[in-house]
Parts: structure tokens; C-alpha cells; sequence
């Protein structure tokens, strides 16, 4: 039976995260995965599962979220991703929806994924927090300096012990990533991005790196200490993690797409971004679908 990747963005403030929750004594909770799966079946009249590549947190937000599933579609490819939106609550789209290969999956055949948190900053305490976009940013009375953590971010690259940046209760086997690179820009006065591209996420993990390089910006961590805080393995010398409403699921790269019949394809995915090459020859069943 034919299969499906879909491609979705959705605001993630009102969902309890994208896994599909049902509670045994209560409601099922109001999830990405759970309203997204309803509109599918509705659209193609007969039961879907759809299993999705990230497991985003309550109040995290994506662009480039993935999803699959295994169905006989009578509707025009070209119509899919219009026709399921059409079905959905106006908190979330279905972007692009294409035909992919029998055995594609979305957790375990990701290469490389790329993960933005945003962040408005100011010395003035009269500035104003954010309003019309106060659930896509977190916002700091300090004033952050961009070029500590700039530094700072640099010293994250590589291959690491990343426990310093999960919770105690991860739930991995292993908590070695690899960070193919992380950046800290500042696009407008007072805004910070802190975008981190790697082959994998622990739970919280961007959220505490994000928070481990507010506190470099503020001063309290040096630039110069984050290969110690690496060693150590210890939660408690990071910083802290950021609340949810500054994540955004940027984009997931799988190398080389492939056609249906499964032959890859001559170029590559053009969403992958400039530090996805970094992950070839990378094996991607190392590392489980994360709620970063």
C-alpha cells in the first residue's frame, strides 16, 4: 500500500506537545498528532495511523515537523495537503503532503534536525514585553551579549556526552549526541535566535542549551567554561531550561529523498540547511525521536 509523508506546521501554545495522548480515566488530550489524524481519516474515509518524527513538548511550536502514513489515497497529490488543512483546526497546516517510499521512516531515517529558540532581551526596564508574538518568544529583562554567546555556542559543536544538557529522568540508553553546529544571531535590536542543528535531541536539551547561553550572555557563565560543563555530565552546572513558547522545529533533513519505487533521488533536500551534510554516513537508529 502506497505511503505518505506529509510536511507541517502548527502554533504549538494550545496542544499538550505532538504525541497523541489518551488518558484511561479521562479525555484524550488536545495533541498535534491526535487532531492531525482525525483529519486524515475524515479526508480519506478509512482508519490512519500517522506516526510523526519529532515529539515536540507542550507549547513548542514547528515549521518543518514530518509525519507519515500507509493508505490506498483516491485524492490527487496535489490536492492532499490542501484537502487534510481544510479539516484542521487554524493552529496547524499540512504544508506539503508527497508520495515517499513503502519503507520510510520518519523517526528512524532522519539524518539531521534543526531547532530555533527565540528570545527578546532589554536593559530598560520600561521596554515592553512582547505582545502580539508573546507565544513565539521568551523574553528577559537582561540585557544579553551576543558576541559571549557566540563563543559559547561555538564550544557546543561537536560530539558529546550531553547529559549536562537533559533532565535527570532522559529515558535513553545513551545520552551521546552529536551538535553539527549552533549559532546565536541577533536579526532585529533586542532579539536573540539560538538556532541548534544536530543528528538527534534529548529531552529538554535545547531548551537547557538555550538557557545555558542566556546565561553566558548575562554574564553568570563564562564562554570559557562550557567544555568543562560538557565533562561533567551533571545537570546542574548547565543553565536552566527555557520555557516552551521560544522552540520552533525548524526543519528535518533525510538526505537524498527517494521516489516511491525507493531509488535515491540525484539531489538533495533542499530544506536540509547548510550543516546537514555534516551527518552523512550517520546512523540515524542511534538516535530516538526526541521532545527537545
Amino acid at each position: 500500500m502506497p505511503r505518505y509523508k506529509l510536511t507541517i506546521a502548527y502554533d504549538g501554545t494550545d496542544f499538550h506537545g505532538w504525541q497523541r495522548q489518551e488518558p484511561g480515566d479521562a479525555p484524550p488530550l488536545r495533541t498535534v498528532q491526535g487532531v492531525l489524524q482525525e483529519a486524515v481519516t475524515e479526508v480519506l474515509r478509512q482508519p490512519v495511523d500517522v506516526v510523526g518524527a519529532s515529539r515536540t513538548d507542550s507549547g513548542v511550536h514547528a515549521v518543518g515537523q514530518v509525519a507519515a502514513f500507509t493508505a490506498d489515497v483516491r485524492i490527487p497529490l496535489e490536492r492532499l495537503a490542501q484537502a487534510i488543512t481544510a479539516r484542521l483546526p487554524r493552529d496547524v497546516q499540512v504544508m506539503r503532503a508527497e508520495r515517499t517510499h513503502d519503507r520510510f521512516n520518519p523517526i528512524g531515517d532522519a539524518r539531521s534536525k534543526c531547532y530555533r529558540y527565540t528570545i527578546e532581551h532589554s536593559s530598560h526596564p520600561h521596554h515592553p514585553r512582547p505582545l502580539f508574538d508573546r507565544n513565539l518568544v521568551w523574553a528577559t529583562p537582561y540585557a544579553l551579549d551576543l558576541g559571549r554567546m557566540q563563543d559559547a555556542a561555538q564550544r557546543l559543536v561537536g560530539t558529546h556526552d550531553c547529559a549536562s544538557f537533559t533532565q535527570i529522568d532522559h529515558g535513553r540508553t545513551t545520552t551521546v549526541r552529536s551538535i553539527l553546529d549552533c549559532i546565536a544571531r541577533s536579526p532585529s535590536p533586542r532579539r536573540v535566535e539560538i538556532e541548534v542543528t544536530a543528528t538527534g535531541f534529548l529531552y529538554n536539551m535545547v531548551r537547557i542549551l538555550a538557557g545555558t547561553l542566556v546565561e553566558v550572555g548575562r554574564g553568570r557563565i563564562a564562554a570559557d567554561d562550557i567544555p568543562a560543563i560538557i565533562a561533567a555530565c551533571d545537570r546542574r552546572r548547565a543553565g536552566p531550561t527555557l520555557p516552551p513558547q521560544g522552540l520552533c522545529l525548524r526543519w528535518i533533513w533525510y538526505g537524498a529523498p527517494q521516489s516511491a519505487e525507493g531509488e535515491a533521488a540525484g539531489s538533495a533536500d533542499g530544506e536540509r540547511g547548510t550543516s546537514a551534510t555534516a551527518s552523512e554516513g550517520i546512523d540515524p537508529r542511534g538516535h530516538p525521536e526526541d521532545a527537545a
